[in-house]
């Protein structure tokens, strides 16, 4: 009885320690930030993105397959609600050269141009993205209509996870003419630099 029981126990252990485990690496994952480029600190003309001579411009580059930037387009739906018409707002999807418009044309791209005042292009071979220092989907560069660069980061708190967030809050206060506690914010999302490799199959944490 008393080898049976020890048995049981320790396979109970190894049963806790596994879920641990597992646990410790969903949370490492959440939390693990993309990384970023060097994004210019003055607006770069020529591009097919205007800056707006009158209001703040936003830009977030995106990959149109990636589940983590889900939460990253609802949190700019929030952003703009709740700025009025301060902002002029651009999603730049990546498009490969060879990518066929359905692979395109994905549901988060679609969830991104339903949002009213934002205006969505796509961005072949992460052209654009390259200029601005975009590394990883969900990336937020925010501009003022002097062309100074304000804020640079991400707008989700972790990977997928939607809610009051400091990138959030930074940005309302500046369209809204106040300081902003923050200036620049890790970034939650798939990796631009991979390209059409993200699949649409994966899922994000929940």
């Amino acid at each position: 009885m008393t080898s049976v029981f020890l048995r049981r126990t320790g396979l109970y252990v190894l049963w806790l320690c596994a879920i641990g485990a597992g646990l410790v690496m969903v949370i490492d994952y959440e939390n693990a930030s993309g990384s970023s480029g060097n994004a210019p600190s003055q607006w770069i003309s020529g591009t097919s993105i205007p800056l707006d001579p009158v209001r703040d411009t936003l830009i977030m580059f995106a990959h149109p397959q990636c589940p983590c930037t889900r939460a990253s387009i609802g949190e700019l739906n929030r952003i703009l609600a709740q700025s009025g018409d301060h902002i002029a707002a651009h999603v730049v999807f990546f498009r490969p050269a060879d990518g066929s418009a359905d692979w395109t044309n994905s549901e988060l791209r679609q969830s991104a141009a339903a949002i009213p005042g934002v205006t969505v292009q796509d961005d072949t071979d992460n052209s654009l993205a390259r200029k601005f220092g975009a590394e990883t989907s969900g990336y937020v560069l925010f501009y003022n209509p002097k062309g100074q660069l304000l804020f640079r980061g991400g707008i989700t708190g972790s990977r997928g996870h939607a809610g009051d967030n400091a990138g959030e809050s930074a940005i309302i206060s500046l369209a809204l003419g106040k300081p902003a506690s923050v200036t620049r914010t890790p970034v939650f999302g798939c990796s631009l630099l991979e390209g059409s490799n993200v699949q649409i199959t994966a899922t994000a944490p929940k």
